[in-house]
């Protein structure tokens, strides 16, 4: 088999950096308004063309990650009419509030588009998931309505310690616990010329609802949070989307690295990795 008879599609990590629940809609689905970045950590989906579907799954967190059609990368080839051998070399926790699947998902779309020459059609990416769309965007934006408004921002890179406690978190108990869901939307965004501004501005006007429900259902949450709080050099510390994981952000990527070395010492049963957010 050539190169080019193989595509490769990086699929990153989601961080909701904000996360607010602005209502419900009569379907039961709820509205967000949400300020989005992706990491420079995230899972990689390789595919080939094939008569026969099939996936593979490697990786460090290859575990227990299912490759039966019930995977969102079949899933995401059936939906766009295409059969695919896929390798899935997996790096990111699952039900984690990063992505995982849904980024998998838009990383095996581009393979496919890269292999076939054929664009997906982004207006139905949302039959897939909430958060496929915003991972096939993959970079700074802000998300609104059930996932489907996509408005790209210009935002400073941030330095990041994403941690997560190895703890599955699903996300319909989370917003099944929630108990406002018509909360005020984010502000607009000011000027931001820089990480700090960036940081300072989450920091004082913005907020993840999902926060409370998902520490009600998984109280390890709360430990992961204080230990990022108590991380030299931390600015901010909140959960990303339905949890478990949680982010720190820091001034730079050198204070980021040295704190997720002490994290990982304090706990060396989670998952936790210094990144840049773009």
């Amino acid at each position: 088999m050539t190169t080019a008879e193989r595509a490769e599609a990086f699929a990153p990590a989601k961080v909701n950096l904000a996360l607010h629940v602005t209502g419900q809609r009569a379907d039961g689905y709820h509205l967000l308004d949400s300020l989005v970045m992706f990491a420079n950590l995230g899972d990689r989906v390789s595919a080939c063309l094939a008569d026969q579907p099939r996936l593979s799954v490697t990786g460090p967190l290859a575990e227990a990650v299912p490759t039966g059609p019930e995977n969102l990368v079949l899933k995401a080839a059936v939906w766009a009419g295409q059969s695919a051998d896929f390798e899935l070399e997996k790096n990111l926790p699952a039900a984690a509030g990063i992505g995982g699947g849904s980024s998998d998902a838009a990383a095996a779309l581009r393979a496919l588009e890269a292999l076939t020459g054929q664009s997906v059609d982004v207006g139905r990416l949302a039959e897939l998931g909430a958060d496929v769309p915003v991972c096939y965007f993959g970079r700074a934006c802000r998300m609104a309505g059930v996932g489907e408004q996509i408005e790209a921002v210009d935002l400073p890179r941030l330095a990041a310690v994403l941690a997560n406690p190895r703890v599955e978190v699903e996300t319909p108990h989370v917003f099944g616990r929630l108990a406002a869901k018509n909360n005020a939307p984010l502000p607009e965004l000011p000027p931001l010329r820089s990480a700090s501004d960036l940081i300072e501005f989450l920091r004082e006007q913005t907020r993840n609802d999902l926060e409370p429900p998902a520490l009600a259902l998984a109280p390890v949450v709360g430990e992961v949070l204080d230990r990022l709080w108590g991380l030299e050099g931390a600015r901010l510390a909140r959960m990303s989307g339905s949890g478990a994981t949680c982010f720190a952000l820091f001034d730079e990527i050198g204070a980021a690295e040295t704190a997720a070395a002490a994290l990982s010492a304090q706990r060396p049963d989670w998952w936790v990795s210094a990144v840049w957010l773009s």
